[in-house]
């Protein structure tokens, strides 16, 4: 069974950077869709940016301009770079295919953006 492991969350100012990564236990990138979804407390869990297989990005607006999502076929691995970081960009981020998540969610990696 594929499983995923998001990392590198952590606590930063607003304004600062982050780049997270998720690692998938079998080879599923080459084949699939990938997206980072977050979800803050009280909000349901939202799409913010997704790249195909092919390559092609595309991006909630909130994020347009600030986030950058990235694919390593070989490493099984899905990246999202994080600049200009925003109070309201607080939330667990998770990785998953999309446009359905297809596979069990991992345990995210928690993103907090202190004013």
């Amino acid at each position: 069974q594929v499983q995923l492991v998001e990392s590198g969350g952590g606590l930063v100012q607003a304004g600062g950077s982050l780049r997270l990564s998720c690692a998938a236990s079998g080879n599923i990138f080459s084949i699939n869709h990938m997206g980072w979804y977050r979800q803050a407390p009280g909000k349901q869990r939202e799409l913010v940016a997704r790249i195909t297989s092919g390559g092609s990005t595309n991006y909630a607006d909130s994020v347009k301009g600030r986030f950058t999502i990235s694919r390593d076929n070989a490493k099984n691995t899905v990246y999202l770079r994080m600049n200009r970081l925003k109070p309201e960009d607080t939330a667990v981020y998770y990785c998953n295919t999309f446009p359905l998540p297809s596979i069990n969610w991992g345990q995210g990696t928690q993103v907090t953006v202190s004013s």
